[in-house]
């Protein structure tokens, strides 16, 4: 069954969601983590979202996320499949709010794109109403295709992050 695709208002809650998500993670994971990486509309104060936190967890090597894998599985996460095809591996969790944890390689591409864009929409208030708009045409155009809804953001994302590496 298709899930919705809700965006909904910024939640204060979101930041201390994640706090607590990224704490579970690190207990989770252990020593194999770099970092944990609040990244995603969540991430950006006032930002619309579907509730959903996004969360990128830097591992020291492919071994570990295997075993990142193994235990994200066992903690009741959803195998969402290597999504990018570069070595990032997504997971989700149904809840109040979702989580949605992607194990990421050192020197991620994906994952370094995801801190610009976030960072860039929460230094540009303008931008950030640019794409909370998109965010809530897109989720009436797609209302039940997370796919389509996700791949029509690609174009602004990769605007607002060559945009970034020019400045």
């Amino acid at each position: 069954m298709p899930t919705p695709v809700e965006v909904v208002a910024y939640d204060d809650a979101w930041p201390q969601a994640y706090a607590a998500m990224s704490k579970h993670l690190a207990s989770l994971l252990g020593l194999a983590v770099i970092a944990i990486d609040h990244v995603g509309s969540t991430a950006v104060p006032g930002l619309a979202a579907k509730p959903v936190i996004d969360i990128d967890v830097t591992m020291c090597g492919p071994e570990a996320i295997g075993a990142g894998r193994a235990a994200l599985a066992a903690d009741g996460f959803a195998a969402r499949g290597n999504r990018y095809d570069d070595g990032v591996w997504a997971f989700a969790k149904t809840g109040s709010p979702g989580q949605r944890v992607y194990l990421c390689p050192p020197f991620s591409d994906t994952h370094h794109r995801r801190l610009i864009f976030r960072d860039q929409l929460r230094q540009d208030g303008e931008m950030a109403v640019a794409y909370a708009a998109l965010k809530r045409r897109l989720s009436a155009e797609f209302p039940f295709d997370g796919d389509s809804y996700t791949a029509a953001k690609t174009q602004f994302i990769a605007e607002v992050v060559e945009l970034a590496n020019r400045g």
